[in-house]
């Protein structure tokens, strides 16, 4: 060998031995998403140890690469467990799209037609207003089909892995009426999702899961994605926890709509189907390019909507919203679908023009905390692979002087309702207006002032407050929010979040019998023993009231006749989703409150807990949960119970559920003053021994 070509093997060896000493340091250099993995970890740990999360799981893919994938557990009150990428979160709605997918990948197979009628395809499907004739598959798809909201009986349970009564739902939805013209405007509607899931089972002759399973999750290599009735290790799950405890694993009925399971990675591998060209080979030719563009169709145009510059929703085929802000100020398209059950919580999001998909699952927290993350990461992922060439500013709302509001604006004032709550508008002349909500008196008044742009802002200029007319007589609240979670990225949600209403004037007789049932709570009565309504306190009662500041409404609904009262607002958006229809009905020579299908018992029908040392007490007819009050005999008393089969007890001590059998085992309880005792068995004249000592 030449002795000019030694210093060059000499350089070579050198160059090699750098590479072997310090591979680490040459790597990170070149990584250009180190600062976003960074970044994840930096939230992550936010969202776990200061906003309320057990545990966060959360990936992000780019070209078919999962580049960012980390699960983190709250370091202090959860207690130690198994928890990696392999772990299953409940999905919450985000299972919709696994849905839409299911209806898209129909379509292509021209057995379905988004603009038929649903009655085409479920003709048990009827209901007293003739109008559902009109609903289309599309209009269920993208909420606007009319539907009141939710048929919620039995759909959150622990360990029960059924499904829905077909039968019951059908006989639910035959009694109620629309709440508005099919096609009218887009308000999230999860009944919609339960009729798709039976328009899947329908065509396909197959279980919903089953169709899942082998036309999604099947081709497309999600191990790690199933549904309730598939088998898996339930010990894979993500631990839940209520006040302070575990509970068992979470189970909605209603798959479509929101029962599915799945890992962050799974779902970004779900996502790469919505890309314009997918990079995973399964994915490439899963949905054709009519059903993709279809997808990302801004459906929510189609009706009534509020104009907006920039907000989290604006509703696809499926999707929450098919143009994000941030991203669509750079010309970026985002499509995101959220979930939320009472345990679990997911965010999807996907740039199906940049290859991205991000997805983030927690126990505990919110869906919005882990869209927030999302928006964060995959701004700072396209930043730096250079797509974008700065993050942008937060959205301001433009600041104004103050004025007084002018006649026109002063005539606005009254009452507006959304289904949540009535309120008093009050407009004084020097521009303030007040909010007071008249159905909940823990509601503090809000105060807003008029400014030179003829817009209302609140004090901290995070709220704008428009008035809107529609030509037809109808007058929005339009509200502009900016949401903030400390050290999240912002983003707004713009709504019509109240209609103006008149006092309603039923009949005498009519007034009279609901002020007679005014300031009673009613507690549900056909959960089944599983059901997690009887451990959540807001689920499992209800409050009628009426006020003398508004004649006519019980609570937020219209009083229309003794046994009747309806909420009829007509809002797109959310403020306007999940109209109660309340209906008093006559079962076994008792009276009940049916809301939705739900029945509730009036506390002024239970009876108080026998005192005797023991006792036996039978499930009444229809199956029906028995409720009883204790008082100061039973004070400090403890009581155990003989079960029977499949049977569950709970015991509430006014403010919370403090023993749920099914959750915290059959084991004795200490009994409150001033609580309630709830058996609840299978069947009718199941048996309860109750030991008291």
């Amino acid at each position: 060998m030449s002795s000019a070509k030694k210093p060059l093997q000499r350089l070579i060896l050198s160059a090699l031995l750098f590479l072997v000493i310090l591979p680490g340091t040459l790597f990170a250099q070149s990584d250009p998403y180190e600062a976003v993995r960074n970044q994840a970890y930096t939230i992550a740990t936010n969202i776990v140890e200061n906003l309320g999360a057990f545990s966060i799981q959360y990936a992000l893919m780019s070209g078919g690469e999962i580049i960012v994938s980390d699960t983190l557990a709250n370091s202090q009150t959860v207690p130690p467990f198994p928890l990696d990428g392999q772990t299953f979160y409940g999905i919450g709605s985000t299972s919709k799209m696994f849905t839409t997918t299911a209806i898209m990948l129909l379509v292509d197979q021209g057995k379905i037609e988004l603009d038929e009628a649903v009655t085409n395809y479920l003709p048990d499907f009827v209901m007293e207003d003739q109008r559902y004739k009109d609903i289309t598959v599309r209009m269920l798809l993208n909420h606007s089909s009319g539907l009141l909201g939710s048929y919620l009986v039995n759909l959150a349970t622990y360990h029960d892995n059924a499904t829905f009564s077909r039968e019951l739902f059908f006989k639910e939805m035959a009694s109620r009426p629309l709440k508005a013209d099919p096609g009218a405007f887009s308000v999230y509607c999860n009944d919609g999702f339960t009729l798709l899931e039976l328009i899947v089972e329908q065509i396909s002759n197959l279980s919903f899961s089953e169709f899942i399973r082998t036309y999604i999750t099947k081709p497309l290599a999600l191990h790690n994605t199933k549904t309730p009735q598939d088998m898996f290790d339930l010990s894979n799950l993500a631990k839940t926890y209520r006040l302070g405890k575990a509970t068992p694993p979470e189970r909605l009925n209603s798959i479509g709509t929101g029962g599915i399971y799945a890992t962050a990675e799974d779902l970004c591998r779900f996502g790469d189907i919505f890309m314009a060209s997918p990079s995973l080979p399964e994915a490439r030719t899963f949905l054709s390019d009519q059903s993709k563009k279809a997808l990302r169709n801004k459906e929510y145009l189609r009706g009534l909507w509020p104009k907006q510059e920039a907000s989290i929703f604006g509703y696809g085929l499926g999707w929450d919203s098919v143009d994000l802000h941030p991203f669509k100020e750079y010309g970026i398209q985002a499509l995101v679908k959220g979930g939320d059950t009472n345990l679990y919580h997911g965010s999807l999001i996907v740039l199906p023009d940049h290859n991205l998909t991000f997805a983030a699952l927690t126990s505990g927290g919110s869906s919005v905390l882990n869209l927030l993350m999302g928006q964060e990461l995959l701004l700072s992922t396209l930043l730096a692979n250079g797509t974008i060439d700065a993050i942008p500013p937060p959205y301001v709302l433009e600041a104004s002087k103050r004025s007084q509001a002018p006649q026109e604006q002063r005539s606005y004032a009254g009452l507006y309702a959304n289904t949540t709550m009535v309120v008093r508008i009050v407009i004084e002349n020097n521009g303030k207006l007040i909010v007071t909500c008249l159905t909940d008196e823990q509601t503090p008044p809000q105060e807003y002032y008029h400014t030179e742009r003829g817009s209302f802002v609140d004090e901290a200029g995070k709220n704008h407050l428009t008035f809107v007319e529609d030509g037809q007589g109808k007058l929005y609240v339009h509200m502009v929010r900016i949401i903030e979670v400390p050290d999240l990225g912002p983003n707004v949600l713009t709504s019509y979040e109240f209609e103006k209403v008149t006092l309603p004037t039923p009949s005498v007789h009519a007034q009279e019998a609901w002020e007679a049932r005014s300031g009673a709570w009613y507690y549900a009565v056909n959960e089944g023993p599983s059901s997690q309504s009887y451990h959540l306190m807001l689920s499992t009662r209800f409050l009628l009231s009426t006020n003398e500041e508004l004649p006519g409404f019980v609570g937020t609904l219209r009083i229309i006749d003794e046994q009747t009262a309806f909420n009829e607002v007509q809002l797109p958006v959310l403020a306007g989703r999940d109209n109660a229809l309340c209906r008093i009905v006559q079962k076994y020579g008792k009276e009940y409150l049916d809301i939705g299908g739900s029945l509730f018992i009036s506390e002024r029908d239970m009876e108080a807990l026998d005192t005797r040392r023991y006792s036996i007490l039978a499930t009444p007819a229809g199956g029906y949960a028995r409720w009883f009050i204790t008082d100061s005999r039973h004070a400090g008393k403890t009581m155990q119970v003989v079960l029977p089969e499949s049977g569950a007890f709970a015991v509430y001590d006014g403010q919370e559920c403090i023993h749920y059998s099914t959750v915290d085992g059959n084991i004795s309880v200490v009994l409150p003053q001033e609580g309630k005792v709830m058996f609840i068995g299978k069947a009718a004249g199941d048996l309860f021994t109750v030991i008291l000592t």
